[in-house]
Formats: structure tokens, C-alpha cells, sequence
């Protein structure tokens, strides 16, 4: 028989504490129209003074790592917070790559005041084009060419002295210097003279045979030509001697023609900027300028100096050393740079060196081709990225420690292999001073501070962001404001008070409690989104609280098919769940199942057997390996109520098996330990349990009941199951007393407990519980350590004695 109902009347739950109500009156509002909307940030007041603390503190390593639920306004708040830094004036630089005339794998980094960057490369262009206008007008001025003439007339005069002193002395010795063809060239060669002309070798010998000369006076010229042949070495030397002193003398005239005239145009530039690099810099254009000025020389055919017929860009490359690349320009920015990199791959983030294909197919890349990532336009600000995407892409992770820690970005291609892009140029680093806020969850946040020892040195704040908040006065007007921006912004129907309290509930219960409101604000928008959505295929101007209900349950229809599955197995049976009459050794216990998306409560039936034995507790679900860490400390534990409960005066001689029965995915979680224990205390008192209740509560080795997650899901699961079959009236959910705070069940469930359809029931022991599911006392243990007589636990006792006993005897 069931309970009188006055004995678990006591247990339970008033209809008033099983769903907060908002009344629409306490808003004092008709519509959204009569509210002011807030971008004010709500419910985040821990996170941020996180961020302020994070933002604000200059010190090396202050970065902010950002953690919390998707939706609880992460990105928003930060976007705001820094919105407040965009109007600051703050000096900010520009990064500029110069060539480096001595070492052009390295090219030199020149830092300038914001907006001096693009002045530079103007600056520089200018004195190019002045450059190349001056420089062929020099060479060809008649000063210039009179003494370049003057110097060479001379020189040429010395090898013309040279020359003649040696051909007279060749002369006096009866020998001539003439021309003889080698290959495609000429070379000099002394030759003897016979009768007025000069012969070969060879032909003295047949002037010896035809007896015109002795052999005596050929081997005499032979001897003679050898002292001249060495003669004309010491000449040719001296020739060569005054050829070279002849081009450091013409280098000499221009240079001290052409350096001044270079030098004055490179001052001008260099009077223009202070900055010692850039000194430097110029001073060795001028001298590359004035070393190589045939650059300059118009070419063969040319009418014109070079750069006045050719294209820009032919000019840039044939002078890349006037060329400057900007890669951080500053010059139209406002107040700190603030960057949100929502594409965080290497080159995004860091810069890279590119590359491209010349004339010949050959690839080829200089200091033009370096660029710059978000790390580097953040330089002086902040930059804003995803700690998840960070981490998977190649090379960002650590790049950016390394970044991070020495203060100083090197700009390189991403290496990627045997055959993948590489670079020879070595840029100078950047001294940069950024702020790097990551956005992440709290996973991979303990994550990294756990395994990455260089992470909690860079990273020093972490901005927690809360998915709930006091329900409180001021909270419901933020929220009330919110709604009103949302409605704003989105072009959305305005809300009349009831619709506004309908939201309000909703975001309780989306908090899990009835003092609290959930900040997850994503969802709350989308549901104000498809309120409003409705609305307008209604046609109606004002959306409603009906409006607001219809979002909610299409929302769940969208996503709840597994739940339409399960319950159509309970209904037809597949599933076997009892809701009415009793039963030994088995319970109604409550199960949620969590979709990710979606999360729903259903009945799962829970037994126990009981014998003779020595085995204890037998997990089935456990030893089928389908058991979690967490159910198996709770079926564990439920061994430590049995012992302290009943133990104490004799050994426990029991084998007892607990299943879940039809589970095949697996078991885990603790809040059916208090179901466990009624079905192992029903099997060993021989007494039937009530199944038209369904039980759910996590319990401790002293019997006492423990809060358990997902409270609403579970009574309305059992619910439905109850309603789809017929409630009785009889029907009801056992729960723990701690999570009554929680309870923000469906509407149509409150209406059915408040019409005595169906019933909550809280309990802090599981003597409170025995007594609902039996209808007998639980009863108190005595001071002889027996219990009341006819109680449960007397009935429960009796019976493990019978166990002791009977194993004695069969052991003696």
C-alpha cells in the first residue's frame, strides 16, 4: 500500500518553489519603446577587473588570457574595453627596411615617428630622380670632360714616352716591335730587321742556308731578342702601371667632382630626419653612388639620362638601394592600434618574406618583399586572438612566446620542409611592445599553464568569464536594457512586459537557479531573435510572451529528436519503464543526456540482487567495462554506508549485483547513488518500492543526500513519460533538498503539480526517501545498536544476521 499521505506530505516541494515567476508589473514598463537600451557590460564584474588590471599594467608578461563559455560576451567586452583606449593619444613609430649596401642579406631597420615613414620613401624617390637627372648632365658637363681629357692626355702621354724609348733602343739593336695575330687577338713581339724590314725566325734560317747571313749573327739576334723580350716585360709593366695610376687618378677627379654634388642632395634628406641609423645609411649611399656611377651613364643610344625613359619600376630595381619599405606605417593612424586577428596563420600573425619569379625564372627576393603580420601593426596597442586557433596552426605558438618574452619580432617565411620557402635575408628585429589578449576556454588555459612553463611568464592575467550572475534589482534592469539594444540594433519588434519577464525566466533558468540569471547572452539574443521572427508572421507590431514560449519550444524542436526517440521506446515499450505499482529491488532513477546542443532528463530502471555471499557489492555496469570513474566511487561508497549502517556487530555476508538496466553506452555520474542504495535495501528487506516515483540524488557513506546537476531535465523527463501514459495523481520525482533553489521547471509541469497531478518530493537522508518509495518508517538505530522493530533497517538487519549466521554455519 502507499503512504499515507500525510506522511510524505512533509516532503514535499511547494508549488511556489518549483519556478520562479517574474511579474511583468515589478518591471514597470509597457514595452521596450519606454527603456533606454545599455551597451553597459552585465554580469561580469570579476572578469573585468581582470582585464582593466590586464590592459592597463605595462610591465613585461601582463598579457591577458581570456577564458569562460562560448556566449558569455568575451569578444564583446574586450571590443568595448578597448573601444574606451581608441581615442588615446599615444606616440606610436614606423618600421621601415632600408638596403644594406655592405651586407644586403641583412637589411637595416629604421625606426622613425609616426607618418615619417611614408615621408622617408618620398624623400628618397626625390633624391633618385634628382639623382639621375644630375649625375649624366655631370658626365657629360665640358669641365668634367676637359679634366677627365686633361688627365688622360697625360698619362697617355707618359705611355707614349715609355713606348717610343723602348722602340728606339729595339732600333738600335737592329730589331723592330710589330703586331702578331694570336687566336681572335694581336700581341707584341720583337722582330729582327734585315734589309729595311723586319723577318721572322724562320726566314733567317733560310737567309743562313741561302748564305745572306752567318749562323754566328742569327745566334747573336737570338741572344739580343731575349734581352729585349725581358725589356719589353719591364715596359709593358710600366704600361700597365700608368693605366692603373691613369683610373685612380680619373676615380679621384670623380670623386671629388661627383661626391660633393651627391652629398649635397643626400643632406638635404639627412637635415630632414633625426635619426643616426639613417645617418649612417646615407653616408654610405653617397659613397655607393659615387662608386657606381655608370649606373647612371645613359647607355648606348640613349638620348636621354636613365629613369627619364624608363618605366617606375624598372627604375626601382635597377636603384633598390633608394628604395624604403615601409612594413609598419602609422601615418593615418588613430590613437593605440588595436588589432583583432580573426586569421591567426603564421604569415597573419608575424610577417613573412616573399618571393617572386625574375626574367630568367629564377626566383629571387630583397628587402622590398618583406611584410608585416598583426603582430607588428598591433605595435604600441593590442592585439586580440583565438588561443585555439593560435595553437593549431604551425609555428604561431611558439613564434609568439619567443616574441613575447625577448620583445623582439623577426620577420622570416614559415619554413615548411625540405623544399619549402626559405630566405637567405636575415632582417634586423623589431623592438616591438604589444599586449596579447587570447581568447579561450579554461581547458586550454590549465592546459598550457600545466605543460608550457614559459605560458604563466608571459601571461600573468586571466579574466574569467562567469555564465551566470546574482539575480538582483539592478540585474533584471541590465537586463531589461539588453534586450532593448538587442531589439536596436537587430531591428527587431519591441517587447511588451510580459514578453520582457518571459526572457527574464528564461535566462534563470538557463542559470541553473532561481538567484541567479545566466550571462550567456548569445542564447538570450537568438531566442529574442526568433520571438520577434514569430511576431512577424503573426503580424502582430508587439511580441508577447507567447512569442517569446514559441521561440523556446521551436528551438528545442529543432534539436530533440533523440529525446522524441527514447520516449517512444518507453511508450511502446521497448524501454522498460514502469510508472505505476511496485516492485522489489528496482527503481525509477533519473538519467540527463547531453547532446552538447541540447540536454534532456529520462527514467532509466535500476535493480538490485541480493544473496548469501562474500563477493559484496558487484557493479555490473562495471565489470561490463561501461561504468566512468565517477558512478564507480559512487557505487563504492554506497559499500561504505552499508557497513557503517549495518556492520557494526557482525560481518556483511552479502553479494549483491546493481544495474542500469537496458544501458549500452555506458554509465557515469554519481546522482543514482541514492537509487542504488533503495533497490539494494528493498531486495534485502524483501520490500516492494512504489514505481510510480522516479529517483534521483547523489548520496555520502553517512546516508546523507547530495546535490545532483540537471534537476529540471530530469523531473520534466519523468514528467513526460507520466503524462504521455496518464498521470494518476500518485506521480512524482524524488529529488534532493539542495536543488530545490534550482528548480525552474516548465510551465505545464507546475500546473500539473499545483491541479495534484504530480508531485516533488526533497529529501536530506535516504531514511526520508525509503520512506516515500515503502510507506514504512525508515526506523532510528537503538542504543543496543538494533533498530525499531518493524522499520525498514529492522527488517534490512534481520536479514544480514540470517546472512551471518548461516555462513557460519556452513564455514564451520
Amino acid at each position: 500500500m502507499p503512504p499515507k499521505k500525510s506522511t510524505i506530505k512533509k516532503y514535499e516541494v511547494p508549488v511556489k518553489k518549483l519556478r520562479w515567476h517574474c511579474d511583468p508589473k515589478s518591471l514597470g514598463i509597457q514595452t521596450t519603446e519606454d527603456i533606454e537600451s545599455s551597451r553597459d557590460i552585465i554580469g561580469q564584474e570579476r572578469a573585468l577587473r581582470a582585464l582593466r588590471l590586464g590592459l592597463e599594467i605595462h610591465n613585461a608578461g601582463y598579457n591577458v588570457f581570456v577564458t569562460g563559455y562560448s556566449g558569455t560576451g568575451r569578444m564583446t567586452t574586450i571590443k568595448r574595453l578597448l573601444s574606451e583606449f581608441e581615442g588615446k593619444d599615444v606616440p606610436l613609430r614606423d618600421q621601415c627596411y632600408v638596403h644594406n649596401i655592405k651586407n644586403p642579406d641583412e637589411p637595416i631597420l629604421v625606426t622613425l615617428p609616426s607618418g615619417q615613414g611614408v615621408y622617408l620613401r618620398a624623400e628618397m624617390e626625390d633624391l633618385l630622380h634628382e639623382l639621375v637627372k644630375i649625375i649624366p648632365a655631370a658626365l657629360e658637363s665640358q669641365r668634367y670632360q676637359d679634366k677627365r681629357r686633361g688627365v688622360l692626355e697625360h698619362f697617355q702621354e707618359r705611355q707614349k714616352s715609355v713606348l717610343r724609348d723602348f722602340e728606339k733602343k729595339v732600333k738600335e739593336k737592329g730589331f723592330e716591335v710589330v703586331q702578331v695575330q694570336v687566336g681572335s687577338g694581336v700581341q707584341p713581339e720583337i722582330a729582327p730587321v734585315v734589309g729595311n724590314q723586319p723577318v721572322s725566325f724562320d726566314q733567317l734560317e733560310n737567309l743562313v742556308t741561302q748564305g745572306q747571313i752567318t749562323r754566328e749573327e742569327v745566334e747573336q739576334k737570338i741572344k739580343e731578342r731575349m734581352l729585349l723580350e725581358k725589356a719589353m716585360e719591364v715596359m709593358l709593366r710600366e704600361m700597365r702601371n700608368i693605366d692603373r695610376k691613369a683610373k685612380e687618378s680619373i676615380d679621384d677627379l670623380t670623386k671629388k667632382h661627383f661626391e660633393p654634388i651627391v652629398k649635397l642632395h643626400a643632406d638635404e634628406v639627412r637635415a630632414k630626419f633625426d635619426n643616426e641609423k639613417l645617418q649612417r645609411y646615407l653616408d654610405s649611399l653617397v659613397e655607393h653612388v659615387v662608386n657606381n656611377l655608370q649606373k647612371f651613364r645613359p647607355q648606348d643610344g640613349e638620348s636621354q639620362p636613365p629613369g627619364l625613359e624608363q618605366s617606375e619600376q624598372q627604375e626601382q630595381d635597377s636603384f633598390v638601394e633608394f628604395r624604403v619599405n615601409i612594413v609598419l606605417d602609422n601615418s593615418e593612424t588613430k590613437g593605440i592600434p588595436i588589432v583583432i586577428e580573426t586569421n591567426p596563420k603564421y604569415k597573419n600573425m608575424f610577417g613573412t618574406i616573399e618571393r617572386e619569379v625574375d626574367r630568367n625564372g629564377v626566383w629571387r627576393t630583397d628587402f622590398t618583399m618583406i611584410k608585416s603580420g598583426s603582430m607588428l601593426r598591433a605595435d604600441g596597442g593590442y592585439l586580440v586572438v583565438n588561443a585555439l586557433d593560435a595553437l593549431v596552426e604551425p609555428g604561431v605558438w611558439q613564434t609568439l612566446k619567443r616574441t613575447l618574452r625577448n620583445g623582439l619580432l623577426e620577420i622570416q617565411p614559415m619554413e615548411s620542409g625540405l623544399f619549402g620557402i626559405s630566405s637567405a635575408l636575415k632582417p634586423e628585429p623589431v623592438a616591438i611592445n604589444v599586449k596579447v589578449i587570447m581568447i579561450g576556454d579554461a581547458y586550454i588555459y590549465f592546459l598550457l599553464y600545466e605543460q608550457d612553463d614559459d605560458f604563466k611568464k608571459i601571461f600573468k592575467v586571466r579574466a574569467d568569464f562567469d555564465v551566470e550572475m546574482p539575480k538582483q534589482e539592478i540585474s533584471i534592469k541590465r537586463y531589461v536594457s539588453f534586450i532593448k539594444m538587442i531589439c536596436d540594433e537587430d531591428k527587431l519588434r519591441h517587447f511588451d512586459a510580459a514578453g520582457i519577464a518571459a526572457v527574464i525566466e528564461y535566462g534563470t533558468r538557463l542559470a541553473g537557479r532561481q538567484d541567479k540569471l545566466s550571462t550567456r547572452f548569445n542564447i538570450i539574443a537568438d531566442v529574442l531573435r526568433e520571438a520577434s521572427y514569430w511576431a512577424v508572421k503573426e503580424d502582430v507590431p508587439i511580441a508577447t510572451a507567447s512569442h517569446i514560449w514559441k521561440a523556446i519550444d521551436e528551438r528545442i524542436e529543432r534539436v530533440n529528436l533523440v529525446e522524441e526517440k527514447i520516449q517512444e521506446m518507453i511508450l511502446d515499450g521497448s524501454i522498460m519503464i514502469d510508472t505505476d505499482g511496485w516492485a522489489v529491488g528496482q527503481v525509477n532513477g533519473l538519467s540527463v543526456y547531453d547532446l552538447g546542443e541540447y540536454m534532456f532528463g529520462k527514467p532509466s530502471r535500476i535493480t538490485a540482487k541480493t544473496s548469501l555471499g562474500r563477493e559484496g557489492l558487484i557493479n555490473i555496469e562495471r565489470e561490463a567495462d561501461m561504468s566512468g570513474p565517477t558512478h564507480n566511487k559512487g557505487v563504492l561508497i554506497l559499500n561504505g554506508y552499508l557497513h557503517s549502517k549495518y556492520a557494526v556487530d557482525k560481518p556483511l555476508v552479502m553479494t549483491a549485483s546493481i544495474a542500469f538496466e537496458q544501458s549500452y553506452s555506458g554509465v557515469d555520474g554519481d546522482s543514482a547513488s541514492s537509487t542504488e542504495i533503495y533497490a539494494l535495501l528493498s531486495s534485502l528487506a524483501n520490500l516492494p518500492l512504489r514505481q510510480d516515483i522516479a529517483v534521483t540524488g547523489s548520496v555520502n557513506q553517512k546516508g546523507e543526500i547530495q546535490p545532483i546537476g540537471g534537476v529540471n531535465q530530469k523531473i520534466e523527463g519523468y514528467f513526460d513519460v507520466c503524462k504521455a501514459r496518464g498521470l494518476t495523481g500518485k506521480q512524482g520525482v524524488i529529488i534532493p533538498h539542495q536543488n530545490v533553489s534550482e528548480l525552474m521547471l516548465r510551465n505545464d509541469v507546475v500546473d500539473e503539480v499545483k491541479a495534484g497531478k504530480f508531485s516533488i518530493f526533497a529529501v536530506k537522508t535516504i531514511d526520508e526517501g525509503i520512506e516515500i518509495l515503502t510507506g514504512k518508517k525508515a526506523g532510528k538505530q537503538l542504543k543496543s545498536g538494533t533498530f525499531e522493530p518493524g522499520s525498514v533497517h529492522a527488517i534490512v538487519n534481520k536479514t544480514l544476521i540470517r546472512y551471518a549466521k548461516r555462513w557460519k554455519e556452513l564455514s564451520a
